[in-house]
């Protein structure tokens, strides 16, 4: 075969891409294998490929190509969610656009435009993803609004309020008056913001006299109830069973007593807006308070707000000040750090609403999902320390507010068939709630046409913690070989922030229907940041394209970019210099194989003596970082196994390997060591392979010509052998002798093609063996061990070991003298700055450990170093 003189990695990728497809290597089917599944963390149906995701599915990658060369039956489940909040928030913009208001639609023609929007938009990402190479089993991509997606949550939300774990309730909630929606807690980011606190005045009804009341909110007064003073403040005595008229509107109140105020907090009294407020709501409750809803859904203030009906709340707030100093209701305002509840979707702040919502009680589902990751673990957070959010968030768990007031999404499966907040049933379909309707009702003429069903839809991660079971069918069919023979899954990538939203979940849901867990392991990402460690994002404009990186460094080049400063749990600080590193790794690996492939190979000729230890070390070596990666991937440490291979193929492969059985300049390469090469590298492309999937098959199938069968993506891992690791380490002082033999020529410019003596005094008793890599890698003439030092020689220490290089005429020994004089003499003069510190007790009693440890090594390579120039003058002179 022809081997191109540059890696193109473009062309490699497409090629490669393909050839994987049209052989069907991602596919998986039940078989008598054992299987390793993964499901992806489904991103939004209508998002596009960022940072984050490249690193996730870059990981989920590696571990699903690896289990494949491992034997394992893989299988990666790809899909999209439909986002519910997001995606409606895009359709109604877009229709805004197109001058048509969402409140106009019916909920069906608005449904059209919101699955046109996802036809055309969505699953881009995933199309996205297969150009970094993921090797998804594309035949089962799924999509959370797909039919049998949907009627898994449908069946699960009548299975969880047919057991008495769902109900309608009346709550205070969080309101996004932008998506006009309510939100879980969990969904509300609070966020420091710097505002003001008003102080107010109250008149007491019937007198001249005034309380003053201090609030963040100013608007919020047309809601007001009542006052709330501590009855053991004194300062109110005299206001105990009088009243007060809120200003502007003049509604007259209660002024009540509950040790719930804070007698330090502002004036010690409070304004109660039981609609508003969750403390004020269960303070209204408490004392059979009126409530009074001031906010339209869109946090604009209604009829209740007299003269600024129709004006948004944050409006109301300034005008409403300025009213009210000019009345003379405002005392003064202060400057107030608070904290701002904010939508994590559309960043709106959030408004405590009452409303009617569903809600699924989470206080015993919740007992199985900490015993198996707290108590038992069954299931293994990486890095562990995220076990401690996991407990926080199980162990003060609230019931779930699984309602959305939104249309996009599956729609609750309550009907109703009367007037009555309780005349309802649920059913997985019409037809089944209409029987019921007529058994609840005893009305058999009740017909379709009477019921009517819940407009809101489920809360869209209702829908994915049923995920890991429902992408194989395991909801709808719980006997299907499908779900029989992948659930539970193996390990999930996700990111730590939707540790509570999705993990966490999903570990509920699956002990309540299959009483198992989903997965075992859970390899959390750290967030991707730049180098000044924000994080990446399109507003920032600090966040590459990630289709840009991989047109400029390769799909390899940035799978290893990412991976190499990508431990678990941790912040990846990205710099596209990785990138750039990964690429050049790519190269280097090709010029290896181009320099093997190049050489001629002869039957003729014996294996060299060098060549034949060359191979027993590497595959030593192998061995050991073999053993090691193993480790590394037990641990989910995916960057330290890729660091170890890295460095086993650069250094030790690249570097040292091939030069040790490289030909003489024309000279062939004996058949037994080049079929070796062959085989190292090999081995060497099994372990790049899910990490560099595209460089390495093009590499496999160059070598020689393979089947469909014998592709590298479907090949086996390396088998992990014991290693000799007396021969490991015996090769790590050889190379301390070569690179002392290449210091001298460099620093004598003693060029590689004259050949050198080298004698040895071994009084480390070191091996041997290697000898005659030292004799070939130094082009040594004559290599010989002596027992006393060797005078007119250049020499170096290695360990105990004492090594000497008699001296050619290519060197000038006066001016070698000269030189090893003024370095010997720079050396002293350090090792007495050194010494000096050591000798300062202040210095040794203060410094920390380290530092000290830091010094005495100074001090001892300064006395290794004083000893071998010494040595060398002394066979000088």
């Amino acid at each position: 075969m022809t081997i191109p003189a540059q890696f193109d990695a473009k062309t490699i990728e497409n090629k490669w891409y393909e050839y994987w497809m049209k052989n069907n290597y991602f596919h998986s089917e039940p078989d008598h294998r054992t299987p390793y599944t993964i499901v992806i963390p489904p991103p939004n149906v209508t998002g596009v490929l960022h940072i984050g995701h490249m690193l996730n599915n870059t990981i989920q990658d590696v571990l699903i190509r690896r289990a494949r060369l491992k034997g394992f039956n893989a299988c990666w489940v790809p899909g999209t969610d439909h986002a519910s909040i997001a995606t409606e928030a895009k359709v109604v913009a877009k229709l805004k656009a197109e001058g048509i208001n969402k409140n106009d639609l019916s909920r069906e023609e608005f449904l059209k435009h919101a699955w046109d929007w996802t036809e055309k938009y969505g699953g881009t990402i995933l199309e996205q993803l297969k150009q970094l190479g993921c090797s998804c089993d594309w035949e089962r991509t799924k999509f959370t609004m797909d039919p049998d997606m949907s009627a898994s949550v449908i069946k699960s939300f009548v299975d969880l309020y047919n057991k008495g774990l769902i109900y309608r309730g009346y709550r205070m909630v969080n309101w996004d008056p932008e998506a006009k929606t309510t939100l879980s807690d969990e969904e509300v980011i609070f966020e420091e913001r710097q505002g003001k606190l008003y102080f107010l005045k109250y008149k007491i009804e019937g007198s001249e006299d005034f309380l003053t009341v201090a609030t963040t909110r100013p608007e919020t007064i047309f809601g007001d109830t009542a006052i709330c003073i501590n009855p053991n403040d004194e300062r109110f005595t005299h206001l105990k069973g009088k009243k007060a008229i809120v200003p502007i509107c003049g509604r007259v109140i209660p002024i009540i007593e509950d040790e719930y105020v804070d007698i330090e907090f502002g004036t010690g009294c409070l304004k109660v807006t039981p609609a508003h407020d969750m403390n004020d709501k269960t303070l209204g409750e408490k004392h059979n308070l009126e409530i009074v809803d001031i906010f339209n859904e869109d946090a604009t203030l209604n009829s209740f707000g007299l003269h600024y009906q129709g004006q948004d709340r944050f409006t109301v707030r300034e005008a409403i000040a300025k009213e009210l100093e000019e009345k003379g209701d405002l005392a003064k305002t202060e400057i107030h750090l608070n904290k701002v509840g904010t939508s994590e979707r559309t960043k709106a702040v959030i408004e405590p609403r009452l409303s009617d919502q569903w809600f699924l009680k989470m206080e015993d589902l919740v007992k199985p999902a900490i015993k198996s990751v707290l108590e038992d673990g069954d299931i293994k957070l990486h890095p562990k320390r995220f076990e401690n959010t996991y407990a926080h968030w199980l162990n003060n768990i609230r019931d779930w507010n699984i309602s959305r007031q939104l249309w996009w999404g599956q729609q609750i499966p309550a009907f109703y068939y009367g007037d009555g907040k309780e005349d309802f049933v649920v059913a997985e379909n019409i037809e089944e709630a209409l029987k019921l309707a007529q058994e609840r009702t005893s009305n058999p003429a009740l017909l379709i046409s009477d019921l009517r069903q819940d407009v809101d839809a489920l809360d869209t991660w209702f829908s994915s913690w049923l995920w890991p079971m429902s992408v194989f069918g395991g909801i709808m069919d719980p006997e299907s070989e499908d779900f029989k023979y992948y659930y539970p899954t193996n390990d999930l990538v996700t990111g730590p922030d939707i540790l509570f939203f999705w993990v966490a979940r999903m570990i509920i849901a699956g002990y309540e229907y299959t009483g198992a867990k989903p997965f075992t392991n859970v390899y959390l990402t750290g967030l991707v940041r730049d180098k000044q460690r924000r994080k990446m994002s399109k507003s920032l404009g600090n966040s590459p394209e990630p289709l840009e990186l991989i047109e400029k460094f390769g799909a390899d080049g940035v799978r290893v970019g990412l991976l190499l400063s990508a431990s678990a749990g941790n912040d990846i600080m990205f710099d596209e210099e990785l990138c750039n590193q990964g690429k050049g790794f790519s190269n280097k690996i090709w010029n290896a194989f181009k320099l093997i492939k190049g050489w001629e190979v002869s039957n003729a000729i014996e294996q060299p003596e060098s060549s034949k230890v060359a191979i027993e070390w590497y595959e030593a070596k192998f061995q050991q970082v073999l053993a090691e990666i193993e480790d590394n991937f037990d641990k989910y440490r995916i960057s330290e196994a890729l660091m170890g291979i890295y460095k086993l193929v650069w250094d030790d492969f690249c570097s040292w390997f091939l030069e040790m059985i490289k030909p003489g300049y024309q000279q062939p390469i004996d058949s037994v060591t080049f079929v070796k090469a062959i085989e190292m590298l090999e081995n060497n492309l099994k372990l790049l392979h899910p990490f560099m999937p595209f460089l390495t098959e093009e590499i496999w199938q160059l070598i020689t010509e393979r089947t469909p069968e014998e592709a590298l993506i479907v090949s086996t891992w390396p088998v992990a052998k014991t290693a000799n690791a007396t021969l490991v380490s015996d090769f790590d002082i050889t190379m301390e002798v070569i690179s002392g033999i290449r210091t001298i020529r460099k620093d004598k410019n003693i060029p590689f093609k004259d050949a050198i003596e080298l004698k040895g005094i071994n009084n480390d008793g070191i091996s041997t063996y290697f000898d005659t890599v030292i004799t070939k890698l130094g082009n040594i003439s004559s290599f010989e061990y002596v027992t006393e030092k060797v005078d007119g020689a250049l020499s170096y220490r290695v360990n105990s070991n004492e090594y000497f290089i008699p001296i050619t005429g290519n060197i000038n020994v006066a001016e070698e003298i000269e030189k090893l004089t003024a370095e010997l003499n720079y050396t002293k003069g350090f090792l007495k700055s050194v010494q000096g510190k050591l000798s300062n007790e202040k210095f040794v009693a203060g410094a920390p450990e380290k530092v000290i440890a830091n010094e005495r090594q100074k001090e001892a390579d300064a006395l290794a170093k004083i000893t071998t120039i010494e040595q060398s003058l002394a066979g000088l002179n």
